[in-house]
């Protein structure tokens, strides 16, 4: 058994990048006599035409599929990170050493998911560091990326360069700060509230090929309550679940982005709008004062806007139900309803012009009722 047959035996089996010292243990051979056999085996594999190749990454060497080929082999290669786990590594290697409280600040509660998988996969190291921990890359991620040597200050100039190459300052930004986020239709009046400019809006509930694609890369996806289990297949980043009813969902929702996406939010924007929320919501609120008609809530949504208003509710009331017909339950929820709020399914336009729609619907049906002293 030859050097030249260990050698290409212990590459081969490693699959990934090899010491020069590790080698010469294994060979028994002197580091100058592995440098000879590996630069030998390296020329034949490149004689014959093969679809492998043998790197030299200085003084540590490794086997692999040649760039040519790596497409054609995905359906049998180990799975690829996601878009969004690429980018928690590439922040991770860029600022490291980073605490993990740290990462989450910047990447939201999804990145501990992506944290986990990096570790199991041998990309990144965990210390514990004082009430958190310190994670770092290893030598595995320079042998993955191609890289001489694990170390920081080379790895980070690395990133530079490469995003530099391919697109520029605001790539730079996305991929060692600033999370892509996605929201629904319905939301996307909330991006403006709150100053968010880059974003993408797609269907997440029902998505198409395209939009899918575009949905495993986002970190960000911003969608209506209850309906993450169903998202959840399309997406590999954070689920932001909002609430519409109330005007106070609002203020809830605008605060709640502030808290989650504080690089990408715009305070003042978000402070104005939370401002013209309150007063139109006082304008409500004044409006049901003068109503003397007792109401009876079909739904919890419904409730919830009656309680705003602070409206009278006895069981003999003005029966109030949502337009949408029969529940997920089969029962028929506006049989017998007086008054119907339209639902966001019926109404156009941005979130606030949504929600007052609910409010009009509810007080101008009532006084309709006094009006006509029924």
């Amino acid at each position: 058994m030859s050097e030249l047959e260990i050698i290409e035996a212990a590459l081969f089996a490693a699959g990934r990048a090899v010491s020069l010292e590790k080698l010469a243990k294994i060979t028994g051979k002197s580091k100058k006599a592995v440098i000879s056999a590996v630069q030998e085996l390296t020329e034949a594999y490149s004689s014959r035409g093969s679809g492998i190749e043998i790197l030299d990454l200085g003084e540590r060497y490794v086997m692999q599929v040649k760039p040519e080929y790596s497409e054609l082999m995905r359906e049998v290669a180990p799975k690829e990170l996601s878009a969004p786990k690429l980018r928690t590594l590439s922040m991770i290697a860029y600022h490291q050493p980073l605490l993990q409280s740290d990462l989450i600040d910047m990447r939201g509660s999804g990145a501990y998911d992506h944290i986990k998988e990096l570790i199991e996969r041998g990309f990144v190291e965990s210390v514990p560091c004082g009430r958190s921990r310190q994670l770092s890359t290893t030598s595995l991620f320079a042998d993955y990326f191609g890289l001489k040597r694990n170390d920081p200050k080379a790895i980070k100039e690395k990133i530079l360069e490469l995003l530099r190459s391919q697109s520029g300052q605001s790539e730079i930004n996305l991929w060692i700060g600033k999370k892509t986020i996605a929201v629904t239709p319905m939301y996307e009046s909330l991006m403006n509230m709150c100053g968010i400019r880059e974003y993408f809006v797609a269907n997440a509930y029902s998505p198409s090929k395209e939009e899918i694609s575009r949905l495993l890369e986002a970190d960000v996806v911003v969608i209506s309550a209850g309906y993450s289990d169903s998202v959840r297949q399309y997406c590999d980043g954070e689920i932001l679940e909002m609430h519409s009813t109330t005007f106070e969902d609002l203020i809830d929702a605008l605060g709640l982005l502030a808290e989650e996406l504080p690089d990408e939010v715009d305070l003042k924007s978000v402070e104005n709008s939370i401002k013209k929320i309150r007063e139109i919501r006082g304008k409500y609120v004044s409006s049901a004062v003068l109503i003397g008609k007792k109401v009876k809530p079909a739904t919890e949504m419904v409730s919830r806007i009656i309680n705003d208003l602070s409206l009278g509710i006895s069981a003999e009331g003005i029966l109030i139900a949502p337009d949408y017909g029969t529940s997920k339950s089969g029962v028929r929820i506006e049989k017998g309803a007086q008054i119907l709020i339209p639902t966001h399914r019926n109404i156009e336009g941005d979130l606030i012009r949504r929600v007052c729609a609910k409010y009009d619907s509810i007080l101008e049906g009532l006084k309709k009722f006094e009006n006509s002293g029924a």
